[in-house]
């Protein structure tokens, strides 16, 4: 097929896009390199550079794109509270514009890259797709609010549309031609900082809250390595149905504390990582864990690497080996 990737030049994007290079797609990546990094572009792939707001230039009627996969985001939940303007722009008016694009050129399929985040503080666990929708920040309520505009869409257009919930990501894809990893800046997730400290970039891991209702008072969250979270996107384009929106969590269904995966980042890495405990950050749940059965029966999705040892241990042999770039 021929496949539009947004974001494609991202931490998830980079490897989505290199999964549908190797299975045979042609792929063209849009990806303004805001956030994204030109390096992780696949070569292989027709990369174009602008915002997606310029979707439409690119999805076009004589374009003939079979799909598109849309990663494009700005993700980091402390700053949209903060600056939500910035996500309610991009998160949101980015996505209808390419939900537009979509329509007009008569792509058939979306897959789109939705959150944990659209849960909010859970009512019950692990958490299901049916699960009530009440985010508590708003990076999570831009995505839900693209998860609605999609159900719609199919509803009302007869788009073929699949919205993947991610849990965290980590790992990288060490099998690549150019090995794929997390290179954001600034760095917000807890298994990059940890390496930060752990290899005296930073003095100190912060821990933000001791004093959530958890096993150590601190948060816990459902990790899913990066590879397999690619894989469940070609599982998805396969999975879309017209006239359906279909909803799926990607997780393992298993929770680690931030004290836990500080414990595995010592382990790995063979260093001390001191911890400092911070305030709490508005609006971080305290318990985030996926039901995956869905993805498991009817994607036919199956995590390769589940265990948190191996997520770190791939995170950790790429950011050591990139350790030079990061200045």
């Amino acid at each position: 097929m021929k496949l539009l990737v947004t974001g494609g030049a991202g931490f998830i994007g980079s490897v989505v896009t290199r999964m549908l290079l190797d299975a045979g797609h042609e792929v063209v990546v849009l990806d303004d390199l805001r956030t994204g990094h030109r390096v992780a572009v696949a070569p292989d792939a027709t990369h174009v550079v602008a915002p997606l707001d310029d979707v439409a230039q690119v999805v076009t009627p004589q374009a003939g794109f079979d799909a598109v996969l849309h990663l494009a985001a700005l993700i980091a939940a402390g700053e949209s509270m903060v600056r939500p303007e910035l996500y309610w722009h991009t998160n949101v008016v980015g996505s209808l514009a390419l939900l537009d694009a979509v329509r007009v050129a008569g792509v058939p399929k979306v897959v789109f890259s939705s959150t944990a985040a659209v849960y909010g503080n859970p009512v019950e666990l692990p958490i299901s797709e049916t699960a009530i929708t009440a985010p508590t920040n708003t990076y999570g309520a831009t995505k839900l609010t693209v998860d609605m505009a999609l159900t719609s869409a199919a509803a009302g257009n007869g788009l073929a549309a699949v919205s993947l919930r991610y849990f965290n990501v980590a790992g990288a894809h060490l099998g690549a031609p150019v090995p794929l990893g997390e290179r954001h800046d600034p760095e917000t997730h807890l298994i990059p900082i940890a390496f930060d400290v752990a290899s005296g970039r930073r003095e100190k891991l912060q821990l933000f809250g001791d004093d959530y209702p958890t096993v150590d008072g601190t948060c816990v969250r459902d990790y899913i390595h990066v590879t397999d979270l690619a894989h469940a996107h070609l599982l998805a384009l396969d999975a879309a149905v017209g006239g359906q929106h279909r909803i799926y969590n990607l997780g393992n269904g298993s929770g680690f504390t931030n004290r836990q995966v500080v414990e595995v980042v010592r382990e790995v890495t063979g260093q001390p990582v001191p911890v400092v405990v911070a305030p709490r950050r508005v609006g971080d749940p305290a318990e985030l864990v996926a039901a995956a059965d869905l993805a498991r029966t009817e994607l036919g999705w199956t995590p390769a690497k589940p265990t948190l040892h191996d997520i770190v241990s791939d995170a950790w042999a790429f950011y050591r080996d990139h350790l030079p770039e990061r200045g």
